[in-house]
């Protein structure tokens, strides 16, 4: 495989230009790295040939799965990438056969080489990597709802029509209106999965989440899917093992279907990037059910299990089947802690409040208004995004501890960590602080201000509200097109601007929708 990589996904990329070398800022090596860049040309193949020829749910869900596994921080293991690559032509030779081993190929159906994107013009490189990038963000929330057993033909047709796109040799003016597709597209994929969650663990409701982990063995869940953690549940029931949510699991503990287990007891930790430290010398085994695995200490590795697509080397995953045994044992063998051990947010806090989706919200419709009329509540600031380690994260905490004591915060995601611990008050009876939930729930924070524009009989960039985003992979990226598509002004974007992007499509950005990079908290209000 190739000595040196060329990778700039996500927000850590080396020198805020991108990743090259032995091995990336994420941790992941150069040969790991061309065999996801070798996928993604396997994956564009298979579309190529599914174009003129009949497909299969086998084949949509292969399509989701290999856009996933690529998604940053998800699969640091070759062998796993590497039967995912066979599992792919073998899918492409079921639809054409022969199309792998003719001596004349026409090249319909042929792989396209990841090198001609990264080569390309910088502005075709440019709107090809949003295009990419998006989609793959895109495919990881079409990945859990059809898990649910929930697809949408729109959803699924656009990422055939995106992986050939990337195949074509267009115009800047051509790409543009792809991309902005995507944004489109992803909109359909995100209230696909909000409908999808809602149907299968109800409607999420206000709840306190204590940080205290209580003694006697546990498992820590982390991740993102709800369904991976209802079977957990259902497999460690009147075992006598407690169930902590990590990260992004955090929401979990608002949906009625998941609150009712009593062994579901609390959060543990805080964001991906912490784990390392959080996980060190746990008394508990930790399971992995989709993106944000870091490169795995010796001090734990014995405890680390994966599943669905998060896969690295040496790690015991658990398959298709969900059996989840081997965690249950581990968890009964290492015991946890023997007394009651209580842990804080990064701020101090003791506890957490989740479940402020779109349902919660607009249930106090009435008293948000009234406030709103009566200048109480002033402005809305929506904080959220991917959380990371890069120094400059700290402004997102400031911002939102010294926000306007008249303004309500909206978050969602990881980087709600930074701040989620703080307690802010109310205004008349609201809380200044709501969490929506996980970056899967992004469609609910697009409700809620959709809910408030047709309140207020205006448009949404009307309303005093402000978006101030961090990012950090590809779902950010697919979540920032979605918002570009409804056609949303002045979005701050932080901590540093995408490396994909180039100067011209920068400009086009500003120009047309006065997106820009965070400042301070004090010019940004």
């Amino acid at each position: 495989m190739k000595e040196s990589m060329f990778c700039f996904q996500c927000e850590q990329t080396a020198g805020c230009s991108g990743c090259s070398g032995a091995k990336g800022v994420c941790g992941k090596t150069a040969s790991t790295a061309a065999l996801q860049d070798e996928l993604t040309s396997a994956l564009i193949g298979l579309a190529k040939a599914c174009s003129n020829n009949p497909k299969t749910k086998s084949t949509d869900r292969l399509i989701l799965e290999g856009l996933f596994t690529t998604v940053t921080n998800v699969n640091f293991n070759e062998t796993t990438l590497k039967e995912m690559i066979c599992r792919i032509r073998k899918e492409k030779e079921a639809i054409v056969p022969g199309c792998s081993v003719c001596a004349a190929p026409c090249g319909n159906t042929s792989e396209y080489p990841l090198e001609n994107i990264w080569e390309a013009d910088e502005d075709i490189r440019s709107l090809k990597s949003l295009l990419l990038f998006g989609i793959r963000g895109m495919a990881a929330y079409a990945y859990h709802a059809m898990i649910l057993g929930y697809t949408n033909s729109e959803v699924t047709e656009f990422f055939y029509k995106a992986l050939n796109i990337l195949s074509f040799d267009l115009p800047m003016e051509e790409l543009l209106p792809v991309v902005m597709e995507a944004g489109k597209a992803n909109l359909a994929a995100m209230e696909l999965l909000h409908t999808a969650n809602r149907e299968q663990f109800g409607i999420p409701a206000p709840t306190s989440v204590s940080l205290t982990v209580e003694k006697g063995p546990f498992i820590v869940i982390t991740g993102h899917d709800l369904y991976d953690l209802k079977l957990l549940l259902e497999q460690t029931n009147g075992k006598g093992i407690n169930i902590y949510t990590h990260g992004e699991m955090l929401p979990a503990h608002a949906y009625p279907l998941l609150k009712k287990y009593s062994h579901l007891k609390g959060n543990y930790g805080t964001a991906w990037q912490n784990q390392q430290k959080e996980f060190d010398c746990l008394p508990a085994p930790i399971l992995y059910t989709t993106n944000c695995i870091m490169p795995v200490k010796d001090s734990y590795k014995d405890r680390v299990f994966t599943t669905g697509v998060v896969s690295y080397p040496g790690m015991e995953t658990i398959g298709d089947e969900k059996d989840f045994t081997p965690v249950i044992k581990k968890a009964l063998e290492l015991g946890g802690y023997e007394e009651d051990k209580h842990f804080t947010g990064i701020n101090g806090g003791t506890e957490l409040t989740t479940g402020f989706g779109v349902e919660s919200v607009l249930a106090t419709a009435g008293p948000v208004i009234d406030a709103v009329k009566s200048g109480d509540i002033r402005h809305f600031y929506l904080v959220g995004g991917c959380d990371g380690a890069r120094p400059g994260r700290n402004y997102y905490t400031e911002f939102v501890k010294n926000a306007p004591k008249d303004s309500i915060i909206l978050t969602l995601a990881c980087g709600k960590f930074r701040f989620n611990d703080l307690d802010l008050g109310d205004i008349k009876g609201i809380p200044r602080l709501l969490d929506v939930g996980q970056c899967n729930d992004a469609y609910s924070a697009i409700q809620i201000a959709s809910a408030l524009s047709e309140a207020f009989d205006c448009g949404i960039n009307e309303l005093p509200l402000s978006f101030i985003l961090s990012w950090y992979e590809q779902k950010a990226v697919c979540i920032l097109l979605t918002l570009l598509h409804l056609g949303i002004q002045n979005i701050k974007l932080g901590p540093t601007l995408p490396a994909f992007l180039s100067e011209n499509v920068t400009n086009y950005l500003v120009k047309e929708f006065g997106i820009a990079p965070i400042r301070t908290p004090e010019e940004d209000y």
